[in-house]
């Protein structure tokens, strides 16, 4: 029987994905970009050649919704696969709208090609895995990174590409945990929501690529404050088309506007802190290394929890002691 272990880092989208051209494929409306976090991580192994499918969750026999999820991709991925053992557990809360799946389905690509004895390219892991979870295709690379939504209809030329490394700039997100528990409605179930009933979700896949290209400028320049201002304002945009979808996605909760005031409060007072929200209540905010405690301890009281987290690392097989 053989046996493989990859870890991947979950990543934020500070240029936002939301809306899909083509469901089937997880083929995105507009382009993207995300920085990859250190700190959390998933770890998962697959067993290739076991008696029969069982995905476990830490110490726990995964739901039979996840199990179908999984296993549904894995046949996508490796047709002629045997009956695989897949054991997987992460360090920060899953389905709360911190990129669980991200670095979920970026771990399961990578150690199920790995134990298939199959390339381990992480333009094709990307590729692959985009179907999956489409946020999983920027877990392969450190840092910085460009997912491009693509033209070709077959979605070959739909997926990740880093664009500056883990060391090119000493920022950190700070990270505000407002609930622990899963969203009520799903990132799929919400972009189609959006996309189908938004009045603005036409003007949000009309500037998206703008969007792009300032935050990749901002990057290559390490200019915090323009980095920081596109960011935001695809946050926004992209929360607008949930907001104004039918019937209304709202995500937010109290305390996450609680943070989101004091974030401005912070930039009114001369501190460099931005913020960006995927679809969920948790507030990610962006900021030199050197402000990140002054940031933590005031979002800390409305937040069940709050890390500092710098870039993180590409995806890797952990071959162990």
């Amino acid at each position: 029987m053989r046996k493989a272990t990859a870890i991947a880092h979950p990543n934020i989208a500070l240029v936002k994905y939301w809306g899909k051209r083509d469901v089937a494929l997880n083929l995105p409306a507009v382009s993207s970009l995300s920085l990859t976090l250190d700190g959390f991580r998933t770890r998962t192994t697959v067993e290739w050649g076991a008696d029969h499918d069982r995905v476990v969750v830490g110490d726990t026999r995964a739901s039979p919704q996840f199990e179908a999820r999984a296993f549904a991709f894995l046949d996508t991925l490796i047709p002629d696969r045997p009956p695989l053992h897949v054991l997987t557990e992460s360090n920060f809360p899953v389905g709360a709208g911190l990129a669980s799946s991200a670095s979920g389905f970026a771990a399961l690509t990578m150690a199920a090609q790995a134990a298939a004895q199959r390339s381990l390219d992480p333009t094709v892991l990307s590729r692959l895995s985009r179907q999956g979870s489409g946020s999983a295709c920027r877990s392969f690379w450190g840092g910085f990174v460009e997912w491009a939504c693509g033209e070709h209809e077959d979605g070959s030329d739909s997926h990740g590409a880093p664009i500056a490394p883990q060391t090119h700039w000493d920022v950190r997100m700070v990270v505000a945990i407002v609930e622990e528990g899963p969203k009520g409605t799903g990132s799929t179930e919400g972009m189609e929501r959006s996309r189908a009933t938004s009045p603005l979700y036409e003007v949000w896949t009309q500037q998206a690529q703008a969007d792009v290209d300032e935050g990749r400028e901002a990057v290559r320049l390490r200019d915090l404050d323009r980095l920081g201002a596109v960011m935001e304002s695809s946050t926004l945009k992209m929360h607008a088309t949930m907001h104004t979808a039918s019937p209304p996605l709202m995500y937010w909760k109290p305390a996450t506007l609680e943070i989101l005031h004091t974030v401005f409060s912070l930039r009114e007072r001369g501190v460099s802190a931005w913020m960006t929200m995927d679809a969920g209540p948790q507030v990610k905010v962006l900021c030199t290394a050197a402000d990140a405690e002054q940031v933590c301890k005031a979002i800390q009281p409305f937040s069940r929890a709050c890390h500092i987290l710098a870039p993180g690392p590409a995806a890797y097989l952990d071959h162990g002691p």
